[in-house]
Parts: C-alpha cells; sequence; structure tokens
C-alpha cells in the first residue's frame, strides 16, 4: 500500500517538478494569507467599534505574530512525523477566526482569537514550504518562488476584499468570506491526502542540539543578511505611506504605492528562484542586493511620478531575494530541513519586528530621509555575508514535467 501511495503522486525528492502539486499548496497559502491580511485593513474599523487606543490596535498585530517563535518547534516535529493535516486544516481555522472578528464581543476576544490564527500562520509556514521543496525535485528555487508568490498575491488583493466585503456586508457580514478559506481545505485534503508529509526517503533527523549546532555557520551570514534585508523591507513597506506623504505626494499616490511594489514583488518572487536553480543562488543573491541598493538610491534622488515607477524594480529586487534564501536553507540541510527552514522563519519575524522599530525610532531623531539613505547602503553590506552561505554553484536543472 506504501509503495501504491507513492507511485500514485510520484516520489518526493526525486528529480522532477511536480507542479501540479507545488501549485496547489501556493495556491492554498494564497487562500490562507488572504485572511490573516485583513488585520492592518480592518483596525480602523475595531477602533471604532471596541473603543481601542491605537496602542491597543497595534498590539493585535503582535497577538497574530508572535506564535511564529515557535515554527522552529514545529518544524523539529515535522522532520519526524507527517504534519500535513497542519497544512490542510490551516486555511479553514484561519478564515473562520479571520473572518468572525467583526463578532468579538471585547478587545480579550479578539486577542485570543489572532492567537489561534497566529498558531494557525505558524503550522502552515513551517510545515508547508518544505512540502512544497521535495515535490519541487531540483528545481528547488522555482518551487519556494511559487511558494513566494501565493503570499505575494494574497497580501496585494486581500485588503481590498475585505474593505469591499465591510462596506457591502457591513462589518459582522464578513463572517461570510470565511467559505473560501474552508473550500480551499477540502481541495487540500483531495490533492494532499496521499502525499507524505516528510519523504519516505528522507534520511534520519539530527537530534536539536546536534543539528542546531551543524546549522550554526550558515545561521550567522544569514542573520546578518536577514537583519540587513529588514531595513529595506521596514523602509518599502512598513513607512512607505508615511515617507511619501512627508515628501509631498498625496495619500492616494502613498497608498498605490504600495500596491506597485506587491506587483514588483509578485514578479521577483515568480523569476528569482528559477534563476538560481540555473545560475546559482549567491549569483542571484548578489544581483539582487546590489541592483537593489542602486534602485534604491535613484529612488531617493527622484521625485513625483518617477518614484511610483521606480517601486516596481525595486519590488522585484526585494522580493526576489527571499524564494532564493528558502532553496538555500533547505538544501543545505536535508535531514532537517523542517528545523532549518522554521529557525530561518523564526529569526525573520523577530529581526524585521525590531528592525521596524529601529527605523521609526530613527525616523523621529534624524527624519526619515536619513533612515532611508542607512537603508539604501544596507544592501550593499549583505554582499560580504552572501560569501560565506552554501550554496554557490549553479544547479542545471531539467525541465518540468
Amino acid at each position: 500500500m506504501a509503495t501504491e501511495t507513492i507511485s500514485a503522486v510520484g516520489r518526493i525528492d526525486d528529480q522532477r517538478f511536480q507542479a501540479g502539486q507545488v501549485t496547489t499548496i501556493a495556491a492554498a497559502h494564497a487562500a490562507h494569507d488572504v485572511y490573516t491580511s485583513f488585520l492592518p485593513a480592518l483596525l480602523p474599523a475595531f477602533i471604532e467599534k471596541l473603543a481601542l487606543t491605537t496602542t491597543q490596535a497595534g498590539s493585535l498585530t503582535l497577538y497574530l505574530g508572535w506564535p511564529s517563535l515557535l515554527q522552529p518547534f514545529i518544524g523539529y516535529l515535522a522532520d519526524r512525523v507527517s504534519l500535513r493535516y497542519l497544512v490542510i486544516l490551516a486555511p479553514t481555522v484561519t478564515a473562520v477566526c479571520m473572518s468572525s472578528l467583526g463578532l468579538a464581543p471585547s478587545y480579550a476576544v479578539m486577542a485570543l482569537m489572532l492567537i489561534v490564527v497566529g498558531f494557525s500562520t505558524a503550522s502552515l509556514h513551517a510545515v508547508a514550504p518544505v512540502m512544497v521543496g521535495r515535490l519541487s525535485g531540483r528545481n528547488l528555487g522555482q518551487g519556494m518562488g511559487y511558494w513566494m508568490v501565493g503570499g505575494e498575491v494574497a497580501y496585494t488583493i486581500g485588503p481590498i476584499v475585505v474593505v469591499s466585503a465591510v462596506r457591502w456586508l457591513g462589518l459582522e457580514g464578513i463572517t461570510w468570506l470565511m467559505v473560501a478559506g474552508v473550500l480551499a481545505s477540502l481541495v487540500l485534503f483531495v490533492r494532499l491526502r496521499e502525499v507524505p508529509g516528510r519523504s519516505p526517503d528522507a534520511g534520519e533527523p539530527l537530534p536539536w542540539r546536534e543539528a542546531v549546532r551543524s546549522m550554526a555557520p550558515t545561521l550567522k551570514p544569514l542573520t546578518g543578511i536577514v537583519i540587513l534585508r529588514a531595513f529595506i523591507l521596514a523602509a518599502l513597506v512598513t513607512y512607505l505611506p508615511t515617507f511619501l506623504t512627508r515628501e509631498g505626494s498625496d495619500l492616494w499616490v502613498a497608498g498605490a504605492a504600495l500596491t506597485v511594489f506587491q506587483v514588483g514583488g509578485i514578479v521577483g518572487a515568480t523569476l528569482a528562484g528559477s534563476a538560481s536553480d540555473r545560475l546559482g543562488r549567491h549569483w542571484v543573491l548578489m544581483i539582487s542586493l546590489a541592483t537593489t541598493a542602486a534602485l534604491m538610491a535613484a529612488f531617493l534622488l527622484a521625485g513625483g511620478w518617477l518614484r511610483l515607477v521606480l517601486l516596481l524594480p525595486l519590488g522585484i529586487t526585494v522580493a526576489g531575494t527571499l524564494p532564493v534564501l528558502l532553496a538555500l536553507v533547505q538544501e543545505s540541510f536535508p535531514a532537517n530541513r523542517a528545523l532549518a527552514h522554521g529557525i530561518f522563519m523564526a529569526i525573520s519575524f523577530t529581526m524585521e519586528s525590531a528592525v521596524v522599530l529601529v527605523m521609526g525610532a530613527a525616523g523621529d531623531l534624524v527624519g526619515l530621509r536619513i533612515a532611508y539613505i542607512g537603508a539604501a547602503v544596507a544592501p550593499l553590506l549583505c554582499l560580504p555575508l552572501v560569501a560565506h552561505l552554501p550554496g554557490g554553484r549553479a544547479r542545471v536543472s531539467p525541465r518540468s514535467t
């Protein structure tokens, strides 16, 4: 029976890129993250309904985010037992909770619902990308690109979906939106029920301490890259509308700028992973980082609509680094893929959250323009660290079948 199951879906970790299964998981990623993208757009409505302070409203994002710190532990388990049902159930759990936030009678209930969503999100993001990696064969970068596109699409359309729903159905009426998440879980159950959560051919994973010790030489430069990259993310995501309005742009342009950047991110995630399979991870990382620094300098020197235009290639180069890093992490530790991925994601969440605060403090002390100049230099500081990462050689990838 086990042999039949494996042959029915194709061997995991074989040389083929299993496009159908990879696309299914990437689409589920999009379906899931559409719901988590609701929160920022709904904060004004929650402030009005529950009479929240700005601090209380902002802290809701922490309840959603802190379970991400558990991803290494979830990954450690995923290297040993199949956790595919966490992937299958995640869209439903997240959809039900996020679509029901408008019914929450108090801040405490809303916080509890967001913590549940946080655990669901952490489970999906710790397990599903590793499944994608195993289904991608030698085209690991391409698989990570597909995975990233799902998230980029979700955060592009999610806020539009929920504000439109609130307009037509009211805050309490958005519960109907949960239907799409439930359907996504049903599709995942049908498509993935025979796909092992971990490869049948995977070697015995290393014990926790030994695994982390073996990862340390890679995690040190990787953490440096994550920290420096976080400055660009903070500049071009969190503070972009504020920066543009202070520079004289109207609110519509400031809002449109984020959409342009996200569209560029979709393109970058699509192209960079596949390119790294052919050219090598190091080359694509160095090209992306150097180009980001140049484009950021041009963005600061430009004015008016030219800035809006430059955000498209900036989105391409900034988003293009992440699928390459994800692929590099997984291929560097094949016996502990999920643990390595979970550690990387936990580091990313922690560092990116901290850097947002640092950028905000720098903006208050010396002004956002000076802080943005510092962010423009950050990608160049990543270049020496790339040389210390494994996986520099190009990988000749067969055509997908």
